[in-house]
């Protein structure tokens, strides 16, 4: 009782094409375009350490609905007793729906452990909350195109001032489940070659609220210089 909650809903975009589907690994949230001008947005779960969800281009390749789950050998050497096939229901991995993709053994899926969304997880699928997956499964036909990106930091313009929303890196992610926290962060030449390659020429910038932003990488989008 008492407490202040913010829940935030506005999200500047990756930098990557508005089309089709759109992950951002570091974000821990999946986008889609059904065109250029409209995007849906989802909290995921993606892989954990040493099974890393790919990043790269690929398309969604076949759709099911209720789909029956065939633990692969990789998996089947961490729990051998796993039964050959689990079949569609509440005890699948998988969920009710899922998006196979082109790459081997990747999916975007459901889940029956909603606890995984908003973390590293999974064996390198993305992972959406059950009430998710039916609205994304409906909207995206087959050979709509899969962009993966693992971008931290991202730059967005609303009318004449710049938002810079900054999340933690994923091997970050693992350090504040772990410790409840993230090692101190320096503004490197990398990091202002970023932003000033991201606004382009005559952006005025206040670099004191960009290392605010970039220490606390707390995922909300915050007001850091204006454009001309």
């Amino acid at each position: 009782v008492g407490r202040t909650l913010i829940l935030p809903t506005a999200h500047v975009l990756p930098q990557a094409p508005r089309e089709g589907i759109v992950i951002n690994l570091a974000e821990l949230r999946l986008y889609y375009f059904p065109d250029p001008h409209t995007v849906m947005t989802f909290p995921i779960g993606i892989g954990r350490e040493g099974w890393e969800t790919p990043t790269g281009v690929t398309k969604v390749v076949r759709k099911k609905e209720g789909p029956e789950w065939i633990p692969p050998p990789s998996i089947r050497a961490e729990e051998p007793d796993l039964p050959d096939v689990i079949p569609a229901g509440p005890d699948n991995p998988m969920g009710s729906h899922a998006l196979y993709l082109g790459w081997s053994g990747a999916a975007i899926h459901g889940t029956n452990r909603p606890w995984g969304i908003g973390r590293r997880s999974s064996h390198g699928c993305i992972r959406l909350y059950p009430e998710d997956i039916p609205a994304l499964f409906e909207q995206v036909p087959i050979g709509t195109k899969v962009t993966v990106v693992d971008t931290p930091y991202k730059l967005g313009r609303y009318g004449d001032r710049i938002v810079l929303q900054v999340t933690p890196e994923q091997q970050q992610a693992d350090e504040i489940m772990e410790t409840g926290a993230i090692a101190s962060y320096n503004r490197n030449d990398d990091m202002q070659s970023v932003v000033n390659g991201l606004v382009g020429d005559g952006a005025q910038i206040d670099w004191q609220a960009v290392d605010r932003v970039a220490q606390s990488r707390d995922g909300l989008p915050f007001y850091v210089g204006s454009a001309e």
